[in-house]
């Protein structure tokens, strides 16, 4: 095998149409042996080269002879003393920290570990272009790539559960038809099965424990021999050409090597150090933010780099559109404390390659004061837990809920300010927690398949099940439901700022009960794409409301003047009304009795540009909400210009009267447009 000393950069394998450069970091590496495989499964390579040059600990090499397709892996020769947190050990094959593709599974009972593959990055892009949705007329729709097509009658059964399941046309025309602009996948970054799931028959489903931040998953590809980064572009081409945009969760709090006791399958063999936070009194324990069992250490400059030449390959050679950061606080801690998250995570904004990406934090991690909702740069958006939450409340009943709904339907001023608009990322349910259909069906976790005790899964779901756990045939509490899951599917598309909708919610999904079903790959957790009859009036609903959404630009405001109680409606973007129709009052937002409100936004208070620089005209929309157990009449405002309101949408049967006033059954809500002149 010749040999030619080749470039410390760029690292990982990368084929240059005469050979494949390699290039590994490692500072405490002493020889670096790479070894070639010819298939996937196999124990032993069929040559083997150890990597002479090194500069700046960068160890590279340009093989003539390699091609795209040969299979490799990584032996790292070096000090191993845990106790001062070095982890070298020749014995074991590494995954290359780069490696675009990786072929092959970890298997825990006969030692078969991962490979990585030599891509050609060829492909015919055909004048790609990416959609630039802006972010108020954004809805993003979360979907694991295998749940979504998994079970679809449509996509032909060898693509189902593949990126070009996803990008089959009959995905496309229901994403279309909802109103969606942007599908965020569950992580699509190569990863393996915890050894306690594979122990229990069980797979990780969500796919949160990485073991390539370069490489597709292969899981979700007709085949692992570089199959799955063609058909990853291909999917993204696909849906680009439809006008939807691409968003992947990332992973880069952590990694698949685990804690002190988890396997050694890439960086912690490579360069422990430089690649973990560990635990500074004691070097062989590994910090913790996220509960998976080590953190990585972004406050080293190659791990830094790793990230961030990461998210540069997926937004410049992937395509994609954006980013979701799992537990984002996470990659800020040690950074300075006070304005971290500032100076990191502007950091990502500014690079040039991600500078028009759309950037979504999970503003949370497990760590030292680790809920940072609010606390990201302008540009950043971020899931609004707290909008979950209220809403949820509201809806039950909970009392003392009215101000914070006020606030959440109105964009979550009081954690984003001036960045209100897009900042808010709103969803009502996720991947993480009850599907909405079991939201309003169950009242307890019921994880029980998880093998874990049902000790798994938060305990804080604020859900209602109308009386009665779990399925039910009785006609009364299934009407009940149906309106629930109707009041937050409205609720969210008539919000102030980004609404994201949960795979299958429009359908009525469920998972009975399961709570946290990161390990449930199967059924439970799969896209039923022939629902039942509720199911289908819902996703007729789910459509409208979208819709509405969609032609009403009052409801994708960027920001609003509300004013203060007693400054005159005039003067104001946005009124909350009483069901009398007055101006609620400070004493009013002070009752924690308050389950009925109104939400008078102007039709002035719009501040979308059409092509030609000029305010798009808008009418001014009336949403009133009915949490309480009974109806309520609500007395329609009066308007300064003549007109009238007319219905746009009721949850449920609320009716319109001559004498000016709204009926609004129980929990329920309705939305009214004013027509100005009619």
């Amino acid at each position: 095998m010749r040999m030619l000393p080749g470039r410390p950069h760029p690292l990982g394998a990368t084929w240059t149409g005469e050979g494949t450069q390699f290039a590994l970091f490692s500072g405490v590496a002493t020889r670096v042996e790479l070894c070639w495989f010819d298939a996937p499964a196999a124990d032993e390579p069929v040559a083997r080269i150890d990597l002479r040059e090194r500069t700046d600990s960068v160890w590279h090499a340009l093989l003539p002879d390699v091609r795209p397709g040969q299979l490799y892996g990584y032996r790292v020769h070096g000090p191993f003393a845990p106790e001062r947190g070095e982890r070298c050990d020749p014995h074991r094959l590494l995954v290359d920290p780069y490696a675009r593709a990786i072929a092959g599974r970890l298997s825990w009972g006969d030692g078969e570990v991962p490979k990585a593959l030599v891509v050609d990055p060829a492909f015919d892009w055909e004048g790609d272009r990416r959609p630039h949705t802006p972010w108020s007329r954004t809805v993003v729709y979360e979907c694991s790539v295998k749940g979504m097509t998994a079970r679809h009658p449509a996509v032909a059964p060898a693509l189902r559960g593949t990126y070009l399941g996803l990008a089959s046309e009959a995905v496309i025309e229901h994403l279309l038809a909802l109103g969606v602009t942007a599908v965020e996948v569950l992580p699509v970054h190569h990863c393996v099965t915890e050894q306690r799931l594979a122990r229990l028959g069980l797979t990780n489903y969500w796919g949160y424990n990485t073991l390539g931040f370069f490489a597709p998953d292969a899981r979700f590809a007709t085949g692992d021999r570089g199959q799955q980064v063609h058909e990853f572009k291909a999917m993204v081409k696909a849906l680009h050409r439809a006008g939807i945009e691409v968003l992947i969760d990332v992973v880069y709090n952590h990694t698949a090597e685990g804690d002190a006791t988890g396997p050694t399958l890439s960086w912690r063999g490579i360069d422990n150090a430089a690649y973990y936070r560990l635990d500074p009194g004691r070097q062989s324990e590994y910090l913790d933010f996220s509960g998976c069992g080590n953190a990585l250490n972004l406050l080293h400059p190659r791990t830094l780099q790793l990230v961030l030449d990461s998210l540069r390959y997926w937004a410049g050679e992937m395509h994609v559109d954006g980013f979701r950061f799992d537990l984002a606080p996470a990659l800020a801690r040690g950074f300075e404390e006070g304005d971290r998250l500032e100076r990191f995570f502007a950091l990502i904004q500014q690079d040039p390659t991600l500078a028009e990406s759309k950037l979504i934090a999970e503003p949370w991690d497990l760590g030292e004061n680790g809920y940072r909702l609010g606390h990201f740069p302008a540009g950043w958006a971020e899931w609004n837990g707290k909008y979950r939450d209220t809403v949820r409340r509201f809806w039950r009943g909970d009392a003392g809920r009215a101000g914070k709904i006020a606030s959440r339907l109105s964009g979550s001023e009081d954690f984003y300010g001036r960045r209100t608009g897009h900042a808010s990322v709103n969803f009502v349910t996720c991947h993480d927690g009850f599907t909405l259909r079991d939201l309003v069906s169950y009242e307890q976790k019921h994880n029980q398949a998880n093998g874990e005790e049902n000790r798994d899964g938060s305990d804080a779901n604020w859900s209602w099940n109308a009386g009665v756990e779990g399925e039910s045939d009785d006609a009364e509490v299934l009407a009940l439901r149906a309106r629930m899951q109707r009041n937050f599917l409205a609720t969210l598309a008539f919000s102030q700022g980004v609404p994201m909708l949960s795979h299958g919610d429009e359908l009525g999904r469920t998972q009975l009960g399961n709570n946290n079903a990161y390990c449930q790959d199967g059924p439970l957790t799969w896209v039923d794409w022939e629902p039942d009859r509720s199911g289908r009036e819902l996703l007729a609903f789910a459509r409208r409301v979208f819709a509405l959404r969609r032609e009403h630009p009052v409801l994708r405001r960027r920001s609003f003047f509300s004013g203060r109680p007693g400054e005159g409606r005039q003067a104001k973007d946005l009124v909350w009304l009483r069901p009398d129709g007055a101006e609620l009052s400070a004493e009013d937002w002070q009752d924690p009795e308050i389950r009925r409100l109104g939400m008078l936004i102007s039709g002035e208070a719009h501040d979308e540009i059409d092509e030609t620089g000029r305010p798009v005209a808008g009418e001014s929309l009336l949403l009133l909400l009915n949490a309480a157990g009974v109806d309520c009449y609500f007395q329609l405002p009066p308007m300064p210009n003549p007109g009238r309101f007319e219905l746009l949408l009721a949850t449920t049967g609320a009716e319109l009267r001559p004498e000016g006033n709204l009926l609004v059954p129980a929990r329920s809500l309705a939305l009214l447009a004013y027509r100005s002149g009619a």
